[in-house]
């Protein structure tokens, strides 16, 4: 059964084990977003700066010593915060890898693991207190895949997409892959949940809750947001890889609800400035077309507005959203894939901003070296 390890090399805090868990908001308390419906704001972001690679994260010559818990390359790292934690969800996982292996291969594989901490300034990097860990200090897979044959019509791996919290417990979306196709496209099985109640020590199913592999809800980015004096779940939805439009879902922020498939609902479209929605998965409007991978959304106390990040087979590109429906501004390019060939997946974190949220940090991964860099960029506000 998995256990938390704790392998780091920068000093950090020492934490119990057992934390007073809740969900972190969309700033820094428990309450999630007030939803404003009005769609007829300007548009604000003008632009970002200040792009700045400021540490690795994983594998060979990282910060974190994560050669300890026999991760040698890895990807994505989307972030949940849990009480003072954040956990890391990372997919793929090899423990062993040839130093001049590109991509996701090597030896130890697992399909996902994670990585949790209380490091709250980002500046320098983020040092890793503990990872959820098998009973010898291993970084263990918190649900594993079947790692059959690719096309072999089964499943390849479950990859993580996001996390979200409900008190003390802690949801993950993941998908089940099927096939790797050719670079940023992949066909699912499905996505669906697992949970965990014990701080992040053990994780289980969340048996009758999934969305098709052929849906437009694969792949998840979640934030907490109170509308209509309720507070939701909201997830921002692709597709499998990196190439389809962005949906939007609601669930109740109760773990009874997020555990019912029925409490889903899917959003539709607006009457006036109302947003409606819909019990079937079928009825659910595109809010944002384009070719969406890996993306990431909360909201920005700078701008006043919600973000987005994501990448496209080639860039990673940030938005500016009016209303979680949109609507959405032109993408910006945040990262250039020239520069770092081969990125994917920029995370965000409502916890990890500067300069009253005028400066991001994020996490940025990187096929060649198959690792997770820390990232800072400033956004450029209309009128300063």
């Amino acid at each position: 059964m998995p256990r938390v390890s704790t392998p780091f090399r920068r000093t950090a805090v020492a934490v119990s084990v057992i934390l007073a868990l809740g969900l972190a908001g969309c700033a820094a308390g428990a309450d999630g977003v007030s939803v404003d419906a009005d769609q007829d704001k300007p548009f604000v972001l003008d632009g970002v700066s200040d792009l700045t690679e400021i540490a690795q994260l994983t594998g060979p010559g990282a910060m974190n010593d994560t050669a300890a818990v026999s991760v040698a390359g890895t990807d994505l790292g989307s972030m949940t915060n849990v009480g003072d934690r954040t956990f890391f969800f990372f997919g793929d996982t090899f423990g062993e890898r040839d130093p001049e292996s590109i991509g996701g291969q090597g030896g130890f594989w697992r399909s996902n693991v994670a990585a949790w901490t209380t490091d709250d300034d980002p500046s320098d990097g983020i040092g890793f207190e503990g990872w959820v860990a098998d009973d010898i200090g291993l970084a263990a897979a918190l649900i594993e895949g079947d790692h059959d044959a690719n096309g072999a019509g089964g499943e390849v791996t479950k990859i993580p997409t996001y996390g979200f919290a409900i008190g003390g417990t802690i949801y993950v979306a993941y998908m089940s892959v099927r096939f790797w196709g050719e670079p940023g496209a992949w066909d699912a099985n499905r996505a669906a949940l697992i949970v965990s109640r014990d701080d992040g020590r053990t994780w289980d199913p969340v048996a009758g809750v999934e969305w098709p592999g052929d849906s437009n809800f694969v792949q998840f980015a979640t934030a907490r947001v109170t509308e209509g004096g309720r507070d939701w779940i909201y997830f921002w939805s692709i597709p499998s890889g990196r190439f389809g439009g962005v949906q939007l879902m609601r669930v109740p922020a109760t773990e009874k609800a997020v555990e019912d498939q029925a409490a889903y609902s899917y959003f539709t479209g607006v009457d006036g400035e109302e947003p409606e929605w819909s019990s079937d998965l079928a009825d659910a409007e595109t809010i944002l077309d384009g070719t969406i991978g890996e993306l990431s959304v909360m909201w920005s106390t700078y701008l006043d507005r919600w973000i987005m990040t994501y990448s496209d087979a080639g860039n990673a590109y940030i938005r500016e959203g009016i209303t979680p429906w949109g609507p959405w501004g032109d993408p910006i390019e945040l990262v250039s894939g020239a520069e770092y060939p081969g990125l994917y997946s920029p995370y965000l974190n409502p916890r990890y901003v500067d300069e009253d949220g005028r400066r991001i940090y994020f996490t940025l991964s990187l096929w060649g070296p198959y690792n997770v860099f820390w990232f800072s960029a400033e956004l450029e506000r209309t009128g300063g």
